[in-house]
């Protein structure tokens, strides 16, 4: 693990998710919603579209720190806000950007904070992973 000095950015990483990635999850997960693989249904219930799943987004964020960590163990808590959708086109699917930082430290734990967008957009709100300091 790195340091943990306030303001640091621990991780980093790109996404590209497919509609083949939605699929995927949707086996995986079991939520076969038709909002995350048919336009038509999207739009019918006024959707901008095709939407990635949001545990699939949520995951994808916090995976992001487990390099870091060393150890997924290490993570004590997690929790985000949806703030944006993440609308996966059919031809150019969706990017997402992933940024770790430390928000916080005490004596046993380091808050890191996520920022996760789409394009300029972010779709997390108060994306935080309480973690373990010591191993």
């Amino acid at each position: 693990m790195s340091a943990l000095d306030v303001g640091t950015v621990v991780a980093e990483r790109t996404v590209e998710l497919t509609r083949e990635s939605l699929v995927r999850y949707a086996g995986a997960s079991g939520d076969f919603n038709p909002i995350h693989y048919r336009d038509d249904v999207a739009e019918r219930v006024g959707l901008p579209g095709v939407l990635a799943h949001g545990m699939l987004t949520m995951g994808l964020a916090v995976e992001t720190i487990v390099e870091w960590l060393g150890d997924s163990g290490r993570i004590v808590e997690y929790g985000v806000r949806f703030t944006r959708p993440v609308v996966v086109d059919a031809g150019h699917g969706a990017t997402l950007t992933i940024t770790a930082t430390v928000g916080a430290v005490d004596d046993e734990t380091a808050r890191i904070d996520l920022t996760v967008k789409h394009d300029a957009t972010v779709v997390l709100g108060k994306a935080q992973v309480r973690v373990r300091t010591a191993v």
